[in-house]
């Protein structure tokens, strides 16, 4: 009976899923393209990934991508030439989402290098919705500074606006630049995005679904703009250990940054640091994963679940 279940369970799966070796074979031809010098500017603060990570996981990845990229600017172009509007551009959005400490800006920012490097998406632009939170001043005045990066810490309409203008094909649109030293979004500067071709946005609540119109209209959310999705994914205890070995470390290096927020935390001792981490994570990142995030694991288009070693185990793409 238990056997027929667990049968009956991978029929109904929205997902193909594959072990490490079976996705690493659908690489097929698609060429190493980084180097180690390249891999060490790419990844952050303990996330120890590797060349075999790379060629296992996100070369098999690209490829993928620039398949769907393609296929889709097809249909752009067929769609375009229906309304007779030959000079649009849609850029192809792929949404990045995640816990804290799971490792979504290495992944985003390798894959922006990967995919840069195809013939059809020479423009590969990044940005993570950090930059659309609320200033600290805002959230303490609402008394949200314990709930930063909960949903209601961000202003979603200004992302919107963002993501519909880039969808858009409106040249020149420009997100706020957000600083990991300070702790806060950064007066007047922002980023410009120009019409690329692809767009990565990286964010822990990006795949978070809208809500029903009690009136039958539809309210939009930043999900509604991705052309592809995916979800990093890690168990609890790993996402906890890796987020306190990342505050351990930084202890040393950016807490130490006489402009940083965190520099409070420099001089504690090794016991007092763990057990502040552990209480932060506790407190506010777990507590995200478990009411927002984690929650919208099921929607993304690729589920990547990593190991205890940061690998990428088990991969999930959803059927067409």
């Amino acid at each position: 009976m238990e056997e027929r279940a667990t049968v009956a369970a991978a029929t109904l799966s929205p997902y193909h899923r594959f072990t490490r070796n079976e996705w690493a074979a659908l690489r097929a031809d698609a060429p190493l393209t980084l180097t180690l010098e390249d891999l060490a500017r790419l990844r952050s603060l303990n996330d120890p990934i590797s060349l075999d990570e790379v060629i296992a996981i996100y070369l098999p990845l690209s490829r993928l991508l620039s398949l769907y990229v393609a296929a889709t600017q097809g249909l752009y172009k067929a769609t375009q030439r229906f309304l007779g509007d030959e000079d649009g551009k849609t850029p192809y959005i792929i949404g990045v989402a995640g816990s804290v400490s799971v490792g979504k800006s290495t992944l985003s920012r390798i894959m922006q290098a990967l995919l840069s490097r195809w013939p059809n998406t020479p423009k590969v632009e990044l940005v993570t919705t950090d930059g659309f939170l609320h200033p600290n001043a805002e959230l303490l005045r609402d008394g949200l500074m314990q709930k930063k990066g909960f949903p209601e810490s961000y202003d979603g309409a200004a992302l919107l606006r963002f993501l519909s203008d880039v969808k858009a094909g409106e040249r020149v649109v420009r997100a706020p630049v957000y600083s990991h030293v300070t702790y806060d979004v950064v007066p007047g500067e922002h980023i410009i995005v120009d019409r690329p071709d692809i767009l990565i946005v990286e964010g822990l609540n990006v795949l978070m679904p809208n809500r029903a119109g009690k009136d039958g209209r539809a309210i939009p959310f930043v999900s509604d703009f991705f052309d592809f999705s995916v979800y990093l994914h890690a168990e609890e205890t790993e996402l906890e250990k890796w987020f306190v070995d990342r505050f351990m470390r930084l202890r040393q290096t950016s807490f130490r940054d006489p402009s940083s927020y965190f520099k409070k935390y420099a001089d504690l001792d090794d016991a007092a640091a763990e057990a502040t981490a552990q209480d932060i994570w506790t407190r506010i990142n777990l507590k995200n994963l478990r009411e927002n995030i984690l929650p919208t694991k099921a929607r993304a288009n690729l589920v990547l679940t990593k190991g205890p070693s940061h690998r990428v185990e088990e991969v999930e793409l959803r059927k067409l």
